[in-house]
């Protein structure tokens, strides 16, 4: 009896310490359907748990704990972006749908993830015979990929990454290789860091403690024929005779004083004069990005701000007034440049024509002198590249929610592969309600302000 209540009460705390690794996940939202779901789940083994230490029956204590235990892993990678959809089956065709445990974006591509926390003795290659509704891992494998291959645009992945958190038998292993062209190595670790979880302590703290460790844990990718590594290659070398559109030349004048933080950013950026494809990381900035980069509440105007008498700044911004002086106090919180700078070190940077245009006007008519020659200089870093949307985001409907220019914006940053840097979360949240997983970065919001 004493073991039954030893191994109940361990489940209890490790259904505790998940929830609070939920907790610590960031999302784009305050309510993410995802972590709903992941919270309902979690909440219906702890209901289990206490159903059977009440009850006097021998120990039967098989629960789902390690398999959420492994999705929470997975998403706490640092690769694992823009989640929409875990644990819940998609439709691919009516009365048509498929299991997949997260779909999601990892290194800036949408993939969905199939997770399995069984004992690998138990994972068989083909069907069993005597058990129709045993499915072997093959027969999954082939559902899946013809899922993939016939799922809408929206939800369609580039790959499939098979995640075995307590391994894969060799024999299995090597079938996965040669039949489907699985890969190992995908270069990114996700055995190299344990599943983090806390304890309660008796203040009401939390103190981190091991959850497991995935050491033994076995990750394999499968291609969906229709995406490839090499396709955004050919993109980057031949467009239109091209690389990547326009670059300006940088011809700012070097006695305008653009201020320290900004020119360390634009510095944080790398060249385009040199160009290499292999190397190349792109980043996507929509135009509050590019608006909150030149604001002058980012660039050393809080304190001419401040000292300026409420009257005149409410006669000034009239009914953003209100909206402006959180964007003061933000900023004396957490510089803007401070946050963008580790987004985009290292990465070139790509903004679509029709942004270029739009952030080029605003400027014009709302911008002062410094804010002008800050847009001037930061385009002078960028390549302006054509409009041109990804297939997935051209396949969402326009609505009021979905406008056409932000599908622009966005799509272009999809079609090359590069997260979107943006403050306009209200589209992100209308792109996850679709089920799409959309590479993004959010910043929070800064206005011109004359300056």
């Amino acid at each position: 009896m004493e073991r039954k209540e030893g191994a109940v009460e361990e489940a209890k705390k490790r259904c505790k310490a998940f929830k609070h690794g939920i907790s610590t996940l960031t999302t784009t939202t305050q309510q993410s359907s995802w972590k709903t779901t992941l919270l309902r789940l979690i909440n219906s083994e702890l209901s289990f748990l206490n159903r059977i230490s009440l009850s006097n029956s021998p120990l039967k204590l098989s629960t789902n704990i390690g398999y959420l235990e492994s999705v929470l892993h997975i998403l706490q990678h640092p690769l694992v972006t823009s989640v929409s959809r875990v644990c819940k089956p998609i439709s691919i065709v009516p009365q048509q749908s498929v299991y997949v445990d997260i779909i999601c974006s990892f290194n800036g591509n949408p993939v969905w993830f199939i997770v399995s926390d069984r004992n690998p003795k138990y994972i068989s290659w083909e069907n069993l015979e005597n058990n129709r509704n045993c499915k072997g891992l093959r027969s999954k494998i082939l559902e899946l990929l013809l899922a993939a291959s016939e799922a809408s645009v929206i939800v369609r992945p580039c790959s499939i990454i098979l995640f075995f958190s307590n391994g894969l038998q060799s024999c299995v292993l090597e079938k996965l290789k040669d039949e489907f062209g699985a890969n190992t190595d995908m270069g990114f670790g996700f055995c190299e860091f344990d599943c983090e979880f806390y304890d309660e302590l008796d203040d009401g703290d939390w103190v981190s403690v091991l959850g497991r460790s995935f050491e033994i844990a076995c990750i394999l990718e499968i291609k969906i024929g229709t995406f490839s590594d090499s396709s955004r290659e050919v993109k980057l070398q031949d467009r239109d005779g091209q690389t990547l559109g326009r670059l300006h030349t940088d011809d700012a004048s070097n006695d305008v004083n653009l201020g320290d933080s900004f020119i360390a950013l634009v510095s944080a950026l790398r060249s385009w004069s040199a160009f290499d494809v292999e190397e190349a990381e792109l980043v996507n900035f929509d135009t509050t990005a590019l608006v909150a980069i030149v604001s002058g509440i980012s660039n050393g105007g809080i304190d001419r701000i401040m000292d300026t008498p409420e009257s005149e700044l409410r006669s000034r911004f009239k009914g953003n007034y209100e909206f402006m002086i959180g964007q003061v106090n933000s900023e004396m919180k957490k510089p803007i440049h401070m946050e963008l700078m580790p987004v985009i070190s290292q990465k070139k940077g790509i903004v679509c024509e029709s942004v270029c245009s739009e952030f080029q006007e605003l400027v014009s008519m709302c911008g002062g002198p410094n804010e002008k020659s800050r847009a001037k200089h930061f385009l002078e870093h960028l390549r302006v590249v054509p409009d041109c949307p990804s297939e997935r985001l051209t396949g969402l409907p326009t609505t009021r929610k979905l406008a056409l220019k932000n599908k622009v914006a966005f799509g272009t940053g999809d079609y090359w592969h590069a997260p979107t840097i943006t403050a306009n979360m209200a589209f992100v949240r209308a792109v996850s309600q679709t089920g799409m997983s959309l590479f993004t970065v959010e910043h929070r919001p800064r206005a011109l302000v004359g300056d």
